[in-house]
């Protein structure tokens, strides 16, 4: 038996309960969970209900590392005491649970220069900010969907979008659609953007992150404290001297109208937009901007195990270990949480109550008592 955290229905709270260590599957394998990050959706979940096809009981937890204790059937490549990172594979195989199963599909190694908890930080968060800025058109930009590596936009500009001006780190999605928590989706979208060659990459966010954006590759941060996203437009404007705005954008925000109209309004006219939006929530926010010029918005469903993404999804997880270990690709910052599972209930409001802020929350289900 092992301990898990469950949600046994919709809107009840978690609750701490013995369960059976899982059998893997063919094409799975067991893993002992050592570091699960917390996201604002499971809270979102577990309160509200807010996805579609949910099986209860749940198991939630959908970022994670640990260790291989058992491979299934007709498994290759993989071994017992391999360090992976993965998404959880479903509501019921989370990682709020001390061992849980993965899919060889979406699955990689952890570098020997990482943590289990800085690993944990990874595979939601690339998703979202990868899908709708990497994959091929129409799923997503196209910027370079088989991660080759002489694609590079060179002398051009791009601008991520992290939050307003006049709120708090969360207080814009007190609607309970925020998925990830739009820093870190910052801090993955700059270095994708890195990675794929840009010159000049523009973020507009709180500057008490300043240092730590420029360190993985943002070359100017534009203070939302200080300019107010009214003004945004002509910051970068000033910033890239082009009167017409500028060809790529990625926006992590949620359910804020004026971000989004002034995102927009940055675009240059034939340029791209990628978003953490879903698909149907960012065609509710096309019908409210001025008819088309030929830019372009995408927004995202953050799994690769879901169609469209299938086929993309097989070059990132081929290519996402590599580039974490050549450090192209770094962690978030981190914070663990002592007590293991019984930390999460109270750790996950604190998304929506601006008690969290450019780090992710990681806790490790051994320590549960």
């Amino acid at each position: 038996m092992q301990k898990a955290l469950i949600v046994k229905e919709p809107k009840v709270p978690f609750t701490l309960v013995d369960v059976p260590i899982p059998k893997p599957g063919p094409g799975e394998l067991l893993v002992k969970v050592l570091a699960c990050a917390l996201n604002p959706v499971d809270h979102a979940i577990q309160l509200m209900d807010i996805l579609p096809g949910t099986t209860y009981p749940a198991v939630l937890g959908f970022d994670i590392a640990g260790d291989i204790v058992e491979v299934g059937e007709g498994v290759e490549g993989w071994v017992k005491g391999d360090r992976v990172f993965f998404p959880a594979n479903g509501y019921n195989y989370g990682g709020f649970q001390q061992y849980t199963l993965a899919s060889v599909d979406a699955i990689g190694k952890i570098p020997a220069h990482m943590s289990y908890a800085e690993a944990s930080s990874i595979p939601l968060t690339f998703t979202t900010a990868a899908i709708p800025l990497m994959s091929v058109n129409p799923i997503g930009a196209g910027l370079n969907p088989t991660f080759d590596s002489k694609v590079n936009f060179n002398g051009e500009a791009a601008l991520v979008i992290g939050g307003g001006s006049s709120v708090g780190q969360f207080g814009m999605y007190m609607s309970f659609f925020l998925l990830i928590s739009h820093i870190v989706l910052v801090f993955l979208a700059i270095q994708i953007l890195k990675y794929v060659g840009y010159s000049t990459i523009i973020t507009y966010a709180s500057a008490k992150h300043t240092e730590f954006l420029k360190s993985i590759g943002a070359t100017h941060v534009v203070d939302r404290a200080e300019v107010p996203i009214d003004k945004l437009p002509e910051a970068v404007k000033s910033i890239t001297s082009s009167p017409n705005g500028i060809k790529t954008i990625y926006l992590a925000v949620l359910r804020d109208d004026e971000v989004f109209k002034m995102a927009y309004t940055c675009l240059a006219p034939g340029g791209q937009m990628a978003t953490a939006l879903p698909p149907l929530m960012l065609e509710s926010e096309k019908a409210k901007l001025p008819a088309n010029d030929g830019r372009k918005l995408y927004g995202v469903w953050a799994s690769t195990r879901v169609e469209p993404n299938i086929a993309y999804g097989k070059g990132m997880w081929k290519n996402l270990p590599v580039l974490m270990e050549e450090r192209v690709i770094k962690p978030n910052r981190v914070e663990i949480l002592p007590g293991g599972l019984a930390a999460v209930a109270d750790a996950l409001p604190k998304f929506f109550q601006d008690g969290v802020s450019g780090v992710k929350l990681v806790v490790n289900p051994q320590d549960t008592a």
